[in-house]
Protein backbone atom coordinates (compact mmCIF):
# COMPACT_ATOMS: atom_id res chain seq x y z
CA UNK A 1 0.00 0.00 0.00
CA UNK A 2 1.44 3.11 -0.79
CA UNK A 3 0.34 6.76 -0.06
CA UNK A 4 -1.59 8.58 -2.77
CA UNK A 5 0.54 11.54 -4.74
CA UNK A 6 -1.48 14.64 -4.03
CA UNK A 7 -1.99 16.24 -0.68
CA UNK A 8 -5.26 16.41 1.11
CA UNK A 9 -5.56 20.14 0.70
CA UNK A 10 -9.10 19.88 2.82
CA UNK A 11 -11.10 19.72 -0.21
CA UNK A 12 -13.68 17.72 0.61
CA UNK A 13 -12.86 16.78 5.19
CA UNK A 14 -11.69 18.80 7.76
CA UNK A 15 -9.10 16.28 8.75
CA UNK A 16 -6.64 14.16 6.52
CA UNK A 17 -4.53 11.25 7.28
CA UNK A 18 -1.83 11.28 9.90
CA UNK A 19 1.72 9.53 9.64
CA UNK A 20 1.25 5.82 9.43
CA UNK A 21 -2.44 5.87 8.94
CA UNK A 22 -3.51 3.96 5.87
CA UNK A 23 -3.45 5.11 2.59
CA UNK A 24 -6.43 4.10 1.40
CA UNK A 25 -4.80 2.35 -2.08
CA UNK A 26 -2.97 -0.30 -3.41
CA UNK A 27 0.15 -0.24 -4.73
CA UNK A 28 -0.06 -2.69 -7.60
CA UNK A 29 -3.52 -3.61 -7.80
CA UNK A 30 -4.77 -6.51 -10.09
CA UNK A 31 -6.69 -4.99 -12.16
CA UNK A 32 -9.20 -1.53 -11.99
CA UNK A 33 -12.84 -1.97 -11.83
CA UNK A 34 -14.44 0.43 -13.89
CA UNK A 35 -17.76 0.78 -12.04
CA UNK A 36 -20.73 -1.61 -9.77
CA UNK A 37 -22.97 -3.31 -12.85
CA UNK A 38 -25.86 -4.84 -10.98
CA UNK A 39 -26.42 -6.58 -7.20
CA UNK A 40 -28.27 -9.97 -6.93
CA UNK A 41 -30.94 -10.45 -3.99
CA UNK A 42 -33.32 -14.09 -3.52
CA UNK A 43 -36.65 -13.56 -2.31
CA UNK A 44 -39.62 -15.40 -2.05
CA UNK A 45 -41.87 -13.69 -3.31
CA UNK A 46 -41.47 -12.18 -6.11
CA UNK A 47 -45.28 -10.69 -7.52
CA UNK A 48 -44.90 -8.40 -4.56
CA UNK A 49 -40.56 -7.50 -4.94
CA UNK A 50 -42.17 -6.24 -8.34
CA UNK A 51 -44.89 -3.95 -7.28
CA UNK A 52 -42.24 -2.19 -4.72
CA UNK A 53 -39.93 -2.04 -7.30
CA UNK A 54 -41.98 -0.47 -9.89
CA UNK A 55 -43.33 2.17 -6.98
CA UNK A 56 -39.77 2.69 -5.87
CA UNK A 57 -39.38 3.59 -9.48
CA UNK A 58 -37.62 0.45 -11.48
CA UNK A 59 -38.46 -0.33 -14.97
CA UNK A 60 -38.82 -3.97 -15.39
CA UNK A 61 -36.39 -5.46 -18.18
CA UNK A 62 -37.54 -9.15 -17.75
CA UNK A 63 -40.30 -10.81 -15.89
CA UNK A 64 -40.19 -15.11 -15.46
CA UNK A 65 -41.34 -17.26 -13.14
CA UNK A 66 -38.02 -17.49 -11.13
CA UNK A 67 -36.36 -14.43 -11.70
CA UNK A 68 -37.19 -10.65 -12.20
CA UNK A 69 -34.58 -8.46 -13.79
CA UNK A 70 -34.79 -4.60 -12.86
CA UNK A 71 -33.24 -1.26 -14.68
CA UNK A 72 -32.85 2.55 -14.54
CA UNK A 73 -32.93 4.95 -17.27
CA UNK A 74 -29.36 4.72 -18.05
CA UNK A 75 -27.90 2.33 -20.69
CA UNK A 76 -26.09 -0.63 -19.58
CA UNK A 77 -26.75 -3.36 -17.65
CA UNK A 78 -29.51 -4.48 -15.21
CA UNK A 79 -29.50 -2.80 -11.64
CA UNK A 80 -30.89 -5.98 -9.87
CA UNK A 81 -31.49 -9.35 -10.38
CA UNK A 82 -34.29 -10.76 -7.94
CA UNK A 83 -34.28 -14.69 -7.87
CA UNK A 84 -37.04 -16.76 -6.06
CA UNK A 85 -35.59 -18.14 -3.22
CA UNK A 86 -36.71 -19.56 0.29
CA UNK A 87 -36.24 -16.82 1.96
CA UNK A 88 -34.93 -13.13 1.55
CA UNK A 89 -31.35 -12.51 1.40
CA UNK A 90 -28.64 -10.66 -0.40
CA UNK A 91 -26.67 -12.64 -2.93
CA UNK A 92 -23.92 -10.60 -4.21
CA UNK A 93 -22.75 -8.30 -6.25
CA UNK A 94 -21.25 -7.47 -9.88
CA UNK A 95 -18.86 -5.05 -10.88
CA UNK A 96 -17.76 -4.29 -14.15
CA UNK A 97 -13.76 -4.63 -15.21
CA UNK A 98 -12.40 -2.72 -18.30
CA UNK A 99 -12.21 -5.44 -21.31
CA UNK A 100 -12.05 -9.30 -20.88
CA UNK A 101 -8.55 -8.84 -20.47
CA UNK A 102 -8.82 -7.53 -16.88
CA UNK A 103 -11.01 -11.09 -16.19
CA UNK A 104 -8.20 -12.92 -17.38
CA UNK A 105 -5.55 -11.50 -15.46
CA UNK A 106 -7.91 -11.71 -12.39
CA UNK A 107 -8.62 -15.14 -13.05
CA UNK A 108 -5.05 -16.08 -13.02
CA UNK A 109 -4.91 -14.61 -9.53
CA UNK A 110 -6.92 -16.40 -8.13
CA UNK A 111 -6.66 -19.42 -9.91
CA UNK A 112 -9.68 -20.13 -11.38
CA UNK A 113 -11.43 -19.41 -15.17
CA UNK A 114 -13.14 -16.86 -16.91
CA UNK A 115 -17.46 -18.06 -17.20
CA UNK A 116 -20.03 -17.16 -19.91
CA UNK A 117 -22.97 -15.69 -18.48
CA UNK A 118 -26.71 -16.33 -19.39
CA UNK A 119 -27.12 -15.39 -23.10
CA UNK A 120 -29.78 -12.69 -21.80
CA UNK A 121 -26.94 -10.88 -20.11
CA UNK A 122 -24.55 -11.61 -22.31
CA UNK A 123 -20.73 -11.45 -21.38
CA UNK A 124 -18.17 -13.22 -19.28
CA UNK A 125 -17.35 -13.15 -15.79
CA UNK A 126 -14.95 -14.20 -13.17
CA UNK A 127 -16.72 -15.43 -9.92
CA UNK A 128 -14.62 -14.63 -6.89
CA UNK A 129 -15.50 -14.47 -2.66
CA UNK A 130 -14.88 -11.40 -0.86
CA UNK A 131 -12.88 -12.37 3.18
CA UNK A 132 -16.38 -11.50 4.38
CA UNK A 133 -18.53 -14.07 2.15
CA UNK A 134 -19.85 -11.93 -0.03
CA UNK A 135 -19.72 -13.35 -3.43
CA UNK A 136 -18.55 -10.70 -6.31
CA UNK A 137 -18.73 -11.30 -9.78
CA UNK A 138 -16.36 -9.11 -12.25
CA UNK A 139 -17.76 -8.62 -15.89
CA UNK A 140 -16.89 -7.74 -19.00
CA UNK A 141 -18.73 -7.57 -22.48
CA UNK A 142 -22.37 -7.46 -20.94
CA UNK A 143 -24.75 -6.19 -23.81
CA UNK A 144 -25.73 -2.75 -23.65
CA UNK A 145 -29.17 -2.04 -22.73
CA UNK A 146 -30.35 1.59 -24.64
CA UNK A 147 -31.20 4.24 -22.61
CA UNK A 148 -34.76 4.90 -21.60
CA UNK A 149 -36.66 7.95 -21.45
CA UNK A 150 -35.47 10.20 -17.91
CA UNK A 151 -37.64 12.27 -15.63
CA UNK A 152 -36.12 15.79 -16.66
CA UNK A 153 -34.93 18.01 -13.48
CA UNK A 154 -36.83 21.02 -12.89
CA UNK A 155 -35.60 24.55 -13.44
CA UNK A 156 -35.14 26.95 -10.37
CA UNK A 157 -35.57 30.52 -9.89
CA UNK A 158 -31.73 31.44 -7.76
CA UNK A 159 -32.09 35.21 -6.54
CA UNK A 160 -32.19 37.03 -9.48
CA UNK A 161 -30.80 34.41 -12.21
CA UNK A 162 -34.62 33.78 -13.60
CA UNK A 163 -35.04 30.84 -15.31
CA UNK A 164 -38.73 30.05 -14.95
CA UNK A 165 -41.61 32.48 -15.57
CA UNK A 166 -45.13 32.60 -15.72
CA UNK A 167 -44.86 28.63 -15.26
CA UNK A 168 -45.85 26.99 -12.24
CA UNK A 169 -43.88 24.33 -10.32
CA UNK A 170 -46.50 21.14 -9.82
CA UNK A 171 -43.96 18.05 -9.65
CA UNK A 172 -46.52 14.94 -10.03
CA UNK A 173 -46.52 12.60 -7.21
CA UNK A 174 -45.32 9.40 -9.51
CA UNK A 175 -42.50 7.06 -8.98
CA UNK A 176 -39.57 8.68 -8.91
CA UNK A 177 -37.65 6.91 -12.31
CA UNK A 178 -34.59 5.47 -11.10
CA UNK A 179 -31.65 6.17 -13.16
CA UNK A 180 -28.69 4.11 -12.22
CA UNK A 181 -27.23 1.53 -9.35
CA UNK A 182 -24.86 4.55 -7.21
CA UNK A 183 -23.61 2.32 -4.57
CA UNK A 184 -23.84 -0.83 -2.28
CA UNK A 185 -22.95 -0.53 1.71
CA UNK A 186 -21.98 -3.90 3.53
CA UNK A 187 -20.95 -4.26 6.84
CA UNK A 188 -18.09 -6.84 8.02
CA UNK A 189 -16.41 -8.86 10.66
CA UNK A 190 -12.85 -8.24 8.86
CA UNK A 191 -13.25 -4.90 7.88
CA UNK A 192 -9.36 -4.07 7.47
CA UNK A 193 -9.12 -7.44 5.53
CA UNK A 194 -11.96 -7.04 3.15
CA UNK A 195 -11.25 -3.57 2.15
CA UNK A 196 -7.20 -4.40 0.83
CA UNK A 197 -9.13 -7.40 -0.78
CA UNK A 198 -11.03 -4.30 -2.84
CA UNK A 199 -8.26 -2.09 -3.61
CA UNK A 200 -6.06 -5.05 -4.20
CA UNK A 201 -7.60 -6.72 -6.68
CA UNK A 202 -10.56 -4.18 -7.86
CA UNK A 203 -8.12 -1.16 -7.59
CA UNK A 204 -10.39 0.81 -5.39
CA UNK A 205 -9.66 3.66 -3.82
CA UNK A 206 -10.40 5.60 -0.75
CA UNK A 207 -12.55 8.75 -0.49
CA UNK A 208 -13.44 9.26 3.53
CA UNK A 209 -12.29 6.55 6.12
CA UNK A 210 -14.61 7.32 9.66
CA UNK A 211 -13.29 5.76 12.90
CA UNK A 212 -15.53 5.11 16.22
CA UNK A 213 -15.06 8.01 18.70
CA UNK A 214 -12.05 8.02 20.58
CA UNK A 215 -10.27 4.85 19.25
CA UNK A 216 -8.52 6.90 16.22
CA UNK A 217 -5.23 5.51 16.96
CA UNK A 218 -6.77 1.66 16.54
CA UNK A 219 -7.26 2.39 12.50
CA UNK A 220 -10.51 3.42 10.71
CA UNK A 221 -13.79 0.71 10.79
CA UNK A 222 -15.75 2.46 7.49
CA UNK A 223 -14.42 3.37 4.79
CA UNK A 224 -16.10 4.63 1.52
CA UNK A 225 -14.28 3.61 -1.91
CA UNK A 226 -15.00 4.33 -5.21
CA UNK A 227 -13.46 3.56 -8.25
CA UNK A 228 -10.25 4.43 -9.70
CA UNK A 229 -10.90 6.13 -13.11
CA UNK A 230 -7.99 8.42 -13.30
CA UNK A 231 -9.00 12.03 -14.52
CA UNK A 232 -12.43 11.24 -15.25
CA UNK A 233 -14.30 11.64 -11.97
CA UNK A 234 -16.48 8.94 -10.35
CA UNK A 235 -19.15 8.59 -7.57
CA UNK A 236 -17.73 9.15 -4.12
CA UNK A 237 -18.31 5.81 -3.11
CA UNK A 238 -19.62 2.94 -5.40
CA UNK A 239 -18.88 0.27 -1.96
CA UNK A 240 -18.64 1.01 1.72
CA UNK A 241 -17.49 -1.16 3.95
CA UNK A 242 -18.61 -0.57 7.84
CA UNK A 243 -16.89 -2.72 10.92
CA UNK A 244 -19.82 -4.24 12.50
CA UNK A 245 -20.67 -7.66 14.60
CA UNK A 246 -21.80 -9.45 11.06
CA UNK A 247 -21.06 -10.09 7.54
CA UNK A 248 -24.09 -8.42 5.81
CA UNK A 249 -26.05 -6.33 3.47
CA UNK A 250 -26.89 -2.92 4.95
CA UNK A 251 -28.51 -0.60 1.91
CA UNK A 252 -27.96 -0.04 -1.79
CA UNK A 253 -28.36 3.48 -3.21
CA UNK A 254 -30.00 4.41 -6.53
CA UNK A 255 -30.17 7.65 -8.55
CA UNK A 256 -32.87 9.94 -9.41
CA UNK A 257 -32.65 13.28 -11.14
CA UNK A 258 -33.16 15.71 -8.69
CA UNK A 259 -34.63 16.62 -5.11
CA UNK A 260 -38.33 16.94 -6.74
CA UNK A 261 -38.35 13.40 -8.11
CA UNK A 262 -36.86 12.39 -4.86
CA UNK A 263 -39.25 14.37 -2.63
CA UNK A 264 -42.40 13.86 -5.29
CA UNK A 265 -41.51 10.12 -5.52
CA UNK A 266 -41.02 9.61 -0.92
CA UNK A 267 -44.82 11.15 -1.24
CA UNK A 268 -46.24 8.19 -3.52
CA UNK A 269 -44.26 5.03 -1.53
CA UNK A 270 -45.87 6.88 1.61
CA UNK A 271 -49.01 6.79 0.06
CA UNK A 272 -49.17 3.09 -0.68
CA UNK A 273 -48.01 2.42 2.60
CA UNK A 274 -44.08 1.99 2.39
CA UNK A 275 -42.08 2.06 5.41
CA UNK A 276 -39.72 5.40 5.29
CA UNK A 277 -36.13 4.49 7.27
CA UNK A 278 -34.72 8.06 7.48
CA UNK A 279 -35.19 11.53 5.54
CA UNK A 280 -35.43 13.57 3.72
CA UNK A 281 -31.79 14.97 3.98
CA UNK A 282 -28.15 15.64 2.85
CA UNK A 283 -24.89 13.51 3.56
CA UNK A 284 -22.15 14.52 4.60
CA UNK A 285 -19.32 11.80 3.07
CA UNK A 286 -20.80 12.11 -0.66
CA UNK A 287 -23.05 14.95 0.23
CA UNK A 288 -26.15 13.56 -1.78
CA UNK A 289 -29.11 13.94 -0.56
CA UNK A 290 -30.84 11.30 0.43
CA UNK A 291 -34.47 8.95 1.27
CA UNK A 292 -34.06 5.86 2.97
CA UNK A 293 -36.74 3.55 2.49
CA UNK A 294 -37.77 -0.23 3.32
CA UNK A 295 -39.51 -2.85 1.05
CA UNK A 296 -41.62 -5.68 2.25
CA UNK A 297 -39.19 -7.86 3.50
CA UNK A 298 -37.54 -5.45 5.33
CA UNK A 299 -34.73 -4.76 3.06
CA UNK A 300 -32.97 -1.04 2.99
CA UNK A 301 -32.97 0.77 -0.13
CA UNK A 302 -31.87 4.42 -0.82
CA UNK A 303 -33.22 7.05 -3.30
CA UNK A 304 -30.61 9.89 -3.99
CA UNK A 305 -29.76 13.01 -6.69
CA UNK A 306 -26.51 15.77 -6.28
CA UNK A 307 -23.60 13.24 -5.00
CA UNK A 308 -19.74 13.99 -4.88
CA UNK A 309 -17.64 13.25 -7.86
CA UNK A 310 -13.84 12.06 -7.20
CA UNK A 311 -11.30 11.91 -10.06
CA UNK A 312 -8.20 10.04 -8.67
CA UNK A 313 -6.31 12.88 -6.89
CA UNK A 314 -8.01 13.43 -3.83
CA UNK A 315 -6.72 11.29 -0.96
CA UNK A 316 -8.94 9.91 2.00
CA UNK A 317 -10.39 11.83 4.25
CA UNK A 318 -10.51 11.08 8.27
CA UNK A 319 -14.07 11.99 10.40
CA UNK A 320 -15.12 10.14 13.56
CA UNK A 321 -17.87 7.52 12.83
CA UNK A 322 -20.88 9.15 14.54
CA UNK A 323 -24.91 9.52 14.28
CA UNK A 324 -24.55 13.38 14.10
CA UNK A 325 -22.18 13.41 11.32
CA UNK A 326 -24.09 11.47 8.52
CA UNK A 327 -26.13 14.49 7.52
CA UNK A 328 -25.54 18.44 7.11
CA UNK A 329 -29.23 18.71 7.41
CA UNK A 330 -32.33 16.81 7.99
CA UNK A 331 -34.17 14.88 10.83
CA UNK A 332 -32.11 13.01 13.14
CA UNK A 333 -31.22 9.21 11.92
CA UNK A 334 -33.90 7.11 13.44
CA UNK A 335 -33.33 4.05 15.14
CA UNK A 336 -34.54 1.94 12.43
CA UNK A 337 -31.98 3.64 10.20
CA UNK A 338 -29.45 2.78 12.36
CA UNK A 339 -29.98 -0.50 14.12
CA UNK A 340 -31.11 0.27 17.10
CA UNK A 341 -34.87 -0.34 17.70
CA UNK A 342 -36.21 -3.38 19.82
CA UNK A 343 -36.10 -5.72 16.92
CA UNK A 344 -32.75 -4.67 15.29
CA UNK A 345 -31.15 -4.17 18.53
CA UNK A 346 -31.82 -7.57 20.07
CA UNK A 347 -30.68 -9.06 16.44
CA UNK A 348 -27.26 -7.13 17.15
CA UNK A 349 -26.75 -8.07 20.20
CA UNK A 350 -27.09 -11.97 19.53
CA UNK A 351 -25.02 -10.64 15.83
CA UNK A 352 -22.36 -9.54 18.83
CA UNK A 353 -22.37 -12.19 21.31
CA UNK A 354 -21.74 -14.91 18.16
CA UNK A 355 -18.83 -12.39 16.61
CA UNK A 356 -16.93 -11.98 20.36
CA UNK A 357 -16.80 -15.97 20.43
CA UNK A 358 -15.16 -15.49 16.78
CA UNK A 359 -11.54 -15.25 15.41
CA UNK A 360 -12.43 -11.55 13.60
CA UNK A 361 -11.75 -7.82 14.11
CA UNK A 362 -14.46 -7.30 16.34
CA UNK A 363 -13.39 -7.58 19.72
CA UNK A 364 -14.59 -5.71 22.96
CA UNK A 365 -13.14 -2.46 22.34
CA UNK A 366 -14.71 -2.21 19.18
CA UNK A 367 -18.06 -3.27 20.42
CA UNK A 368 -17.46 -0.07 23.11
CA UNK A 369 -16.86 2.11 20.03
CA UNK A 370 -19.72 0.81 18.30
CA UNK A 371 -22.09 1.40 20.93
CA UNK A 372 -21.04 4.98 21.34
CA UNK A 373 -22.34 5.65 17.74
CA UNK A 374 -25.71 5.91 17.81
CA UNK A 375 -24.95 8.32 20.62
CA UNK A 376 -22.19 10.43 19.15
Amino acid sequence: MIQASSGHRDLHSEQGALPGEHPGRSRDPVIKAVDIAWLEFEKPDLTRSEAFARAFGFQVLQRRPDEIQLRGTRKGAPCVIVRRGPRTRFAGAAFRAGDEADLRRLADNFGTRVRRLPEGIGGQSVNLVDPSGMEVRVVAGVHELPELAVQQPHAFNFGDDLLRANIAQRPPRVPARVERLGHLVVQSTKYRETLNWYLDNLGMIVSDFLFFPGQRRRGPTMSFIRCDQGSTPADHHTLAIALGPANRYVHSAYQVSDLDALAAGGEYLRERGYLRSWGIGRHIQGSQIFDYWRDDDGLLVEHFADSDMFDNTLEPGWAPFAASGLAQWGPPATRDFLGTDFKSARHELVSAITALGARNEFNISRLVGLLKVPVS
